[in-house]
Order: C-alpha cells, then sequence, then structure tokens
C-alpha cells in the first residue's frame, strides 16, 4: 500500500467551518468516485497540540487527508482518471494551501 498525506489550509475568505462544511459535504463525496482509492480518510483539527522541549513547525492547517492507493501505479492511474480531475478541480474551490507527501507506512504498534 501507498498512501498521500495533505496539510490543507482554506482559501482566504473562507470560515473554517465553511471549509470544514465544503470538504465534508462536497468533496468527500467525489473522493468515492476516484478508481483505485482504497481508503480515504479526513482528520478534523480540533486543537494543536505544543510541547515546552521542541519548537513547533510554523504551519496553519485546517484538516489533514490521508488516500492509500495498491501501489504507485495505481495511485498514479487513479491521478490521471477524469474522477481524480473533478476531485482536484474541486478542492481548488475551497483549499488555498496544500503541502502533500508520498509515503508509506511503517506500523509499529
Amino acid at each position: 500500500m501507498i498512501k498521500s498525506i495533505s496539510l490543507l489550509r482554506r482559501k482566504d475568505g473562507l470560515t473554517h467551518e465553511q471549509f470544514m462544511k465544503h470538504w465534508g459535504e462536497i468533496h468527500a463525496p467525489l473522493a468515492h468516485k476516484v478508481p483505485g482509492l482504497r481508503r480515504y480518510v479526513q482528520s478534523h483539527i480540533v486543537e494543536e497540540r505544543k510541547r515546552p522541549d521542541i519548537p513547533a513547525i510554523d504551519v496553519d492547517v485546517d484538516g489533514i487527508a490521508e488516500l492509500w492507493y495498491d501501489d504507485r501505479e495505481s495511485m498514479a492511474r487513479a491521478h490521471a482518471s477524469p474522477e481524480a480531475k473533478a476531485l482536484h478541480a474541486d478542492g481548488a474551490l475551497f483549499i488555498g494551501r496544500i503541502k502533500t507527501f508520498t509515503v508509506e507506512e511503517r506500523q509499529i504498534v
């Protein structure tokens, strides 16, 4: 399995609540249509945990999206699909900034 993790920030002019409503009610159903997408998780930020012994990274995030695929080839095919293009076009309507990583999980516990 391969996964992408995206840190999302809302577009200027949108409230956090407007961002969350669009993300959950409009964007999420579009993800269901992407071929080869095995799992899609939205992590909604409820608070920031700070540690006094390690400085925080300066990042302002409204949510974190995780998308799972069988492998890199499946991910590439999914991203090339019309359904993924529709998902990305919708994202441009409410996501102001994004940072995405492709990762492989290593389960520890």
